[in-house]
């Protein structure tokens, strides 16, 4: 196999440490893309198309290199549910979902030898009955204001939820690793 340059494109440090699960070496470099849904796209459509940007994005800034784009939205009753940026909007996040069940649509492009590689990985998540003091205690300990959501599964937000269902578990953490790689070995690369 010949060498790859490969290239992440995103500044979010937890897609990062889930590439580096894969053992590839990688650089990261974050797109400026506007991350707002277009009228009358679903929550999974835009996940798909920010991928697919970010992923065009890093190809032009890298030539020749295969590039990786994620994104992830979650959908509550059909509206997305943004990262919440501070404790009073994680607050209201968290309450909202008290007791329901959450989509969160993870989308993924490769982007390598000119062929365009693209999955949209779905996971559900049903969150407990969470009473205001749990979410406090939550939001003491883990401040989750940088995920959508507001909660952070691969940490203490494992305790809020009642169960999840998805093909895999690091899409909902924001890159699915599953799909990666096998778009990786189709284009060549030794995973593992």
């Amino acid at each position: 196999m010949k060498d790859i340059s490969l290239v992440l494109a995103s500044g979010s440090r937890y897609r990062a440490e889930l590439l580096g699960r894969l053992g590839l070496p990688f650089r990261s470099w974050a797109p400026a893309v506007d991350e707002s849904a277009l009228p009358g796209e679903s929550c999974a459509e835009t996940a798909r198309r920010l991928a697919r940007r970010k992923a065009e994005a890093a190809l032009e800034r890298h030539p020749g290199a295969w590039v990786i784009g994620s994104d992830q939205v979650a959908e509550l009753d059909g509206r997305p549910l943004g990262k919440p940026g501070d404790r009073e909007n994680a607050r209201a996040q968290l309450r909202a979902m008290r007791g329901r069940r959450v989509v969160f649509h993870t989308g993924l492009c490769l982007l390598a030898n000119g062929r365009a590689h693209e999955a949209m990985v779905p996971t559900e998540v049903a969150f407990r009955e969470l009473s205001d003091a749990e979410i406090e205690r939550y939001l003491d300990r883990e401040p989750a204001f940088d995920c959508a959501g507001s909660a952070k599964s691969e940490a203490l937000g494992i305790a809020l939820l009642a169960s999840l269902r998805g093909d895999d578990p690091t899409a909902l953490v924001g890159l699915p690793l599953i799909a990666l790689a096998a778009m990786l070995r189709g284009e060549g690369a030794q995973v593992p």
